[in-house]
């Protein structure tokens, strides 16, 4: 039988140790990674929307995440613009709701906090019209509600008329997984 000597010994406990520090240093980059990845930017803004609107912030996160990645500058090619990127059509239907409080115009919506506001107060319509299914309503988001309604009373797309088991337009419904996965990083990450 062979002998361990103590210079064996020595250069496994060694090994070991840099294993397990590596593992605990790639754990810890990769936790680093994600995290500048997702972002808290604009925390004060999403929690002031969030209690003012009733809306879960990993949802508010997820959804701007997916929509401009926390750039307020953005602007779609469909003319959507700012961090949650409203249209000028949402805009002025939201507008209905704020009545005569403000005065603002369309590129105010560039303004974070303005922004933040208004896509928020839009989820939460949606959240209400489709009974708290916050899944329906990203779809409304994003797809708009007069498909999400002609799709819930369609049996190939709901079972219930209230939840959407499929969706007919793939942009919409990769939207809705990206939403959904950058809620889950954002719950997990910081939500817990």
């Amino acid at each position: 039988m062979k002998r361990i000597t103590l210079k064996t010994v020595i250069a496994l406990l060694v090994t070991a140790a840099v294993i397990t520090g590596a593992a605990f240093g790639l754990k810890y980059l990769n936790k680093k990674y994600t995290e500048d990845a997702y972002p808290l930017s604009y925390e004060q803004e999403i929690e002031a929307a969030s209690k003012k609107y009733g809306v879960d912030k990993a949802l508010i996160y997820g959804v701007i995440k997916t929509e401009s990645d926390f750039d307020p500058k953005a602007k779609s090619s469909a003319g959507a613009i700012g961090l949650m990127q409203l249209m000028d059509d949402t805009f002025t239907w939201m507008q209905t709701y704020y009545k005569d409080e403000n005065s603002y115009v369309f590129e105010d919506l560039y303004d974070p906090a303005i922004n933040i506001d208004y896509g928020v107060e839009v989820l939460s319509v949606l959240i209400k019209r489709y009974d708290g299914n916050e899944d329906t309503a990203v779809c409304a988001y994003n797809g708009g509600v007069g498909h999400v309604d002609e799709w819930l009373k369609n049996p190939e797309y709901s079972d219930d008329g209230k939840t959407l088991k499929t969706v007919p337009f793939s942009e919409t419904e990769n939207y809705r997984k990206k939403v959904a996965r950058n809620k889950s990083i954002y719950t997990n990450l910081y939500f817990k």
